[in-house]
């Protein structure tokens, strides 16, 4: 069953629209900065933040890797969502506060590298440069995943041909991110947001209430274990693992420094917090209620397309068209902040210290940024179209642990440790990244997600070098109590 005339017009609108909000941006902001572009000039709304920061967060794993591993495997895989939603949480509770003051009170920050470098005063840029290579690494992966995720959306649905619907994905998300920058990308993920949180709650209402009986004895004799959720104590602590990548996530944190007052930062955690949970509770329903409403089918299970199969069986094609632009909104909105904060990190940690030595004007950066936007994503798109890369949830899971083990720590450090120092920082951040890597590339097989062994031994490092090595000058302490004291 490929897509009907409604599906392909509500899809051609919804794609336009994102292209349209671009050029808004572009001609509204042209005359803006480096610090228009890559940070919205600090004016975000509570509402736009905390959706844009949810949306840029919850990719189409969200829609179609987290509901397979259900569909599949069962409760076992419910601790994903359980540390998730705890995770995001202490996020927005204890970090997002301290590091919107920390980031202004450190010479006005835009980016996270940057923010570390001025939280030391330091005038070394090795923090920086390490931090950019992480970045650009850790996000190529990431975006080929929302890439792939679009490919899959439009074979399934509309019969094109996979590498063409990940080309043309990947113009329509290069063209708003290139144009627009971080407004661009803000309203369109709130946009996104919305549209996710209601193709989430309506399809699985209406697959439950379509259902004539809840046999859960012939799932259990189908896949023994699909009902327990204590199957395995590995499978506990690295689904609540996953709560760990919250605190060290640049895309989503970078949403916490840009809004406009510590007022709206309160009202902002309030939305965003209630939002993750919904979105993550219903991907949990999602897979249970589609291993109901489907049956096992491996084709399902191996393409991650649970959600799609529902949506395409209950809903008419104008209303499916809307529902299924979820996974486009899912994937592009991860896709964008990726991108942006991969450019800007580049462009404002690199570029511009390293490679200019500090003689580089804003619009130099901007388009520099821009360049860095186009390269990335056609990384991405080669790692997308390899045979054999992984599935959706696995690239996803890749890079959220390079990113929670390498930079939660020392975030975290620098926000709630005066004593906290440069040598400390980088310590634990290279050693949080190399132990992810080297976990993953010779540990996977014992079952435990590495970003666990990732974030103990970067802050461990970070910890122990700290200790070993002079405490911080007077005016970096200075800096520390007054970032404390930052109110308006």
């Amino acid at each position: 069953m490929k897509g009907n005339i409604s599906e392909i017009i509500i899809f051609a609108i919804y794609l336009l629209s994102l292209l349209g909000v671009g050029i808004y941006f572009f001609v509204k902001d042209r005359n803006g900065g480096e610090k228009t572009y890559f940070l919205g000039g600090r004016k975000m709304g509570a509402w736009v933040t905390a959706l844009s920061a949810g949306a840029s967060d919850m990719s189409a794993w969200v829609l179609m890797g987290l509901p397979a591993a259900i569909y599949a495997y069962g409760f076992g895989q419910v601790w994903i969502p359980v540390g998730l939603a705890i995770g995001y949480a202490i996020s927005w509770l204890l970090e997002a506060p301290r590091l919107r003051r920390f980031s202004i009170v450190a010479d006005d920050s835009i980016t996270i590298p940057q923010y570390l470098t001025n939280r030391f005063l330091a005038k070394s840029k090795a923090l920086q440069v390490i931090c950019a290579v992480v970045f650009l690494l850790a996000y190529t992966v990431y975006s080929a995943s929302s890439i792939k995720a679009c490919g899959t959306l439009f074979n399934t649905v509309l019969g094109i041909d996979t590498t063409v619907a990940m080309c043309l994905s990947a113009v329509v998300i290069v063209g708003y991110t290139f144009l627009g920058g971080f407004s661009a990308v803000c309203w369109t993920d709130f946009i996104q947001g919305m549209l996710i949180l209601f193709a989430m709650l309506l399809a699985p209402i209406f697959a439950a209430a379509s259902l004539e009986s809840f046999d859960v004895a012939a799932i259990s004799a189908a896949t023994p274990g699909f009902w327990n959720p204590f199957s395995s104590w590995k499978d506990i602590a690295s689904g609540l693992g996953w709560g760990l990548g919250y605190f060290g996530m640049p895309h989503i944190i970078i949403r916490y420094m840009s809004l406009k007052s510590q007022k709206e930062l309160k009202k902002s955690a309030k939305i965003g917090i209630a939002w993750t949970v919904i979105i993550v509770v219903m991907a949990a329903v999602i897979g249970i209620v589609g291993r109901m409403f489907l049956g096992f089918d491996e084709a399902i299970s191996s393409s991650e397309t649970v959600f799609i199969e529902i949506v395409r069986k209950l809903f008419p094609g104008i209303i499916s068209g809307v529902l299924l632009s979820a996974v486009l909104a899912a994937s592009m909105s991860t896709a964008d902040s990726q991108l942006l904060a991969a450019s800007s990190s580049f462009a404002s940690d690199v570029y511009k210290p390293v490679i200019r030595k500090n003689k580089a004007g804003d619009k130099e950066l901007l388009w520099v940024g821009r360049v860095v936007v186009l390269i990335v994503s056609a990384v991405a798109m080669v790692i997308a179209l390899v045979p054999g890369t992984g599935s959706i949830m696995s690239l996803v899971s890749n890079a959220w642990g390079l990113f929670g083990a390498a930079f939660g720590p020392a975030i975290m450090l620098s926000l709630f440790w005066k004593r906290f120092n440069f040598a400390g920082a980088i310590a634990g951040i290279v050693a949080g990244a190399l132990t992810d890597i080297l976990w993953l590339v010779f540990l996977s097989d014992f079952g435990l997600y590495e970003i666990i062994p990732g974030t103990i031994v970067g802050l461990a490092a970070a910890v122990i070098v700290t200790l070993l090595t002079n405490k911080p000058s007077e005016d970096v302490e200075k800096l520390y109590d007054d970032a404390v004291a930052y109110n308006d």
